[in-house]
C-alpha cells in the first residue's frame, strides 16, 4: 500500500482543487518560513566563506614571503 507524506499530501490537494483548511494553511506558512529562514542563513554563510576579497590577502601574504 502507497501511502503520501503529509507533505505530499498538501500539494496533492492544492493541484486537485481540494479544500485546505486555514489551519492547514497556517502550518503550511509557517513551514515555509522556517524553511525560508534557514536558506537566508545557508547564503548568509556561504556569501562569508566565498567572498572574493576575503582569501586574496591570503595568497598576496604567501607570495612576499616566496619572494623575498
Amino acid at each position: 500500500m502507497y501511502t503520501l507524506s503529509y507533505q505530499s499530501y498538501q500539494i496533492y490537494k492544492q493541484e486537485h482543487g481540494l479544500e485546505v483548511s486555514a489551519a492547514e494553511q497556517r502550518a503550511a506558512d509557517v513551514r515555509a518560513g522556517e524553511l525560508a529562514a534557514e536558506l537566508r542563513e545557508l547564503w548568509r554563510c556561504l556569501g562569508r566563506a566565498f567572498r572574493p576579497g576575503h582569501r586574496a590577502g591570503a595568497v598576496r601574504a604567501v607570495r612576499t614571503v616566496g619572494e623575498g
